[in-house]
């Protein structure tokens, strides 16, 4: 696989959510966040990875458990460059590369975790990041994920299809969110055990999420940001409009599993 090293494409839903002011960008919010957290059982003496960091907004949560050591992957260099300032100081390190070939030590970590980047890839790519995550754990280490997910599991190919492609559309990355007995399976063929799975609805762009996620005063300020900026409350517009329509059929997913001896 190529290594991309790239640059931030401010049309893509995330980007322009975060220019409005908004961090907490996980389909779960931050109350899945804190569950995968709290799942995870991390400890001091963790040697710890995050596959694509964003902006840091879990690591700036997770640092404080203090580590033996953090390494965020980021292939994306501009987020790598903020999150290397955010995190300076700490025992934290930043690698920019491709999640499926991290260059780390094989079987040097304890915890591996990502979120909100598994619903961006192909199921082959998919497939390859959490091979990736077995490969750099410890026997028995665990891996948390923080992903959208589609129900039912019986959902039809044609809707999971139509699904997928107006996500797509509408934040202009290549959203593939796949059922929680998809996700679950795919760990399971990289070799992993599924410890715990818990779920959120997926109300990102919904008011009581953003006050619950950002507080009450950054909410009013992403809130004016967004009225005062036509272009992005067009585009924010659509994607709630995407989010409402197929809201029944939209999961947040948080899963942690072990790595099998």
């Amino acid at each position: 696989m190529q290594m991309a090293h790239t640059k931030m494409n401010r049309n893509q839903g995330h980007w322009i959510l975060a220019g409005m002011g908004k961090k907490a960008l996980r389909p779960g919010g931050k109350a899945l966040t804190l569950k995968l957290i709290d799942q995870l059982h991390f400890t001091p003496r963790d040697h710890v990875t995050e596959f694509a960091p964003g902006l840091g907004y879990t690591a700036s949560i997770v640092l404080q458990n203090g580590f033996a050591s953090y390494t965020g992957v980021e292939q994306n260099k501009e987020a790598a460059a903020l999150l290397k300032e955010k995190i300076n100081g700490s025992a934290g390190n930043i690698i920019v590369r491709n999640a499926a070939k991290s260059a780390i030590d094989a079987r040097s970590m304890d915890k591996v975790y990502g979120e909100a980047m598994l619903t961006m890839q192909a199921d082959h790519r998919k497939a390859e990041i959490m091979c990736e995550a077995g490969r750099i754990l410890k026997p028995g280490g665990l891996y948390g994920i923080h992903e959208l997910s589609l129900t039912p599991n019986a959902i039809s190919d044609e809707l999971k299809s139509q699904i997928q492609r107006e996500l797509a559309q509408s934040i202009r990355v290549n959203a593939r969110p796949i059922t929680i007995a998809e996700w679950t399976g795919l760990l399971e063929e990289a070799n992993f055990e599924i410890l715990s799975i818990d779920v959120n609805p997926m109300h990102l762009l919904k008011y009581k999420r953003l006050k619950d996620d950002e507080g009450f005063f950054r909410s009013l300020k992403i809130i004016f940001n967004v009225l005062t900026h036509k272009r992005e409350r067009g585009r924010i517009n659509e994607m709630r409009r995407v989010f409402t329509k197929y809201e029944p059929h939209l999961r947040a997913v948080a899963i942690v599993a072990r790595k099998k001896e």
